[in-house]
């Protein structure tokens, strides 16, 4: 990891940059991909499966019922209990969020009042290529059957075999999808944008996914389909001092670490002592991972950054924005109070950022890349549209009728105004 010492504001832009390729670099591939399954549709799909992940899908791109089955057995019953208590936190914090009918009278005779919808249909992207993301189908499929949406459309990558992961069959099944399409990348986003004669168009897409797949749902976003936000290569940003394990520290720059080579993990730190003591930790515990090589490619992208105060370190950190946000300092408050720039906070020794990934019940799936500084990360609302309506009374328009007419004059709108007028005579009428 590059240790870097306390940095002038000036060298923050270049210090802070993702190991990310730019939009244009990728944009002219997603472009021709997008083309092809508009016009194509399942033909498309296959052929682009069997380019990009060299799977030869059939006739069939989607999980049938045999497959659900043979696949669900195949899940450790101890995998099964994890997920079933992972699924039960998660839903307990999601069902929490939902909101009453929001009434109000805002002047006599006019009522107003706002009601949340479930968006009808939606797409669940979830990777599957070097790991199997089972969790994400947690993370999303779970807070869309809580909102009520009626058409759950999942999206996974293959293995080599044309088969989709065991946990994730489980899990889909487990929270109600209603289809699991057996495609990943560009390809994948493309169908749920456009639909096949085999995948439903959806209203919105959800997930997240390497910059192939960032830049493709934001694509999507001209063909009239919504996104939850740009979700890309995961990171995690850790503050901490001489208080903090440095164990524990950099195990969780590993875990990060680990998603991809196009991770990135930083450690900020008032402590020149902890920094060399994490960075030796870290060289020791990444030779013992399976993911060594991966998470390596990720490390060389890294920082250790020393910074000479609190409020110094905080101003860094705002600026990254970090996916992830770890707390281990003797003044946590400090940073829970003043964090503006972050999409999940973790906070304490004992608080690993794995918890979020699977089990505690918040949301893993996060605005990344510096988008929390603008997205939140996925929630019940994501899942819902809010509508608004009104009534007014014959009372209610007689007093507040004037006025509108006032403002729509002065805005040179003469049917606004008439709309008002024509009530008002006839109300004068009948009296």
């Amino acid at each position: 990891m590059k240790k870097i010492y306390n940095p002038n504001p000036s060298e923050w832009d270049e210090i802070l940059k993702r190991p990310t390729k730019t939009v244009a670099d990728i944009e002219g591939t997603v472009f021709s991909v997008f083309e092809a399954i508009q016009n194509k549709g399942d033909e498309a799909l296959k052929a682009y499966t069997q380019q990009f992940d060299g799977v030869a899908l059939g006739e069939r791109v989607t999980v049938t019922i045999d497959e659900l089955k043979e696949g669900i057995a195949l899940v450790p019953a101890e995998l099964k209990e994890a997920i079933q208590i992972a699924k039960s936190n998660i839903e307990k914090f999601h069902i929490a969020q939902k909101t009453e009918r929001l009434y109000v009278t805002t002047s006599e005779g006019v009522q107003c009042w706002q009601e949340k919808r479930p968006i009808q249909k939606v797409g669940l992207y979830i990777p599957g290529g070097s790991a199997p993301l089972f969790s994400t189908v947690l993370m999303l499929a779970i807070p869309a059957k809580l909102a009520g949406c009626k058409e759950i459309i999942l999206c996974t990558p293959p293995n080599k075999e044309g088969k989709i992961h065991p946990a994730i069959l489980f899990a889909a099944h487990l929270c109600g999808v209603n289809k699991i399409v057996k495609a990943g990348g560009i390809q994948a986003i493309a169908a749920l944008t456009f639909g096949t004669e085999s995948v439903p168009k959806v209203y919105k897409i959800f997930g997240p996914g390497n910059q192939y797949v960032t830049v493709a749902k934001q694509l999507a976003t001209r063909y009239g389909v919504a996104i939850d936000m740009p979700a890309g290569p995961s990171e995690v940003l850790v503050v901490a001092d001489d208080t903090a394990n440095p164990v524990f520290i950099a195990s969780d720059l590993l875990s990060q670490a680990e998603h991809g080579a196009d991770s990135q993990v930083i450690l900020v730190t008032t402590s020149e002592k902890l920094m060399l003591a994490v960075e030796k930790e870290v060289e020791a515990q990444i030779q013992e991972l399976p993911r060594k090589e991966i998470a390596q490619k990720a490390i060389e992208n890294s920082k250790l950054i020393l910074m000479p105060s609190n409020e110094e370190a905080l101003k860094l950190i705002n600026e990254y924005g970090p996916e992830h946000f770890i707390v281990c300092t003797s003044d946590d408050n400090f940073y829970i109070d003043g964090i503006e720039n972050a999409g999940s906070i973790f906070l304490g020794n004992y608080t690993p950022e794995s918890a979020g990934d699977y089990a505690s019940g918040t949301n893993h799936t996060l605005p990344t890349n510096g988008y929390t500084k603008n997205y939140s990360g996925v929630n019940l609302d994501s899942f819902m549209k809010s509508m608004t309506f009104q009534k007014i009374s014959e009372k209610g328009i007689k007093n507040l009728g004037k006025y509108i007419e006032i403002m729509a004059e002065a805005e040179g709108l003469q049917a606004h105004k008439n709309a008002v007028t024509v009530r008002l005579n006839a109300l004068k009428n009948d009296n």
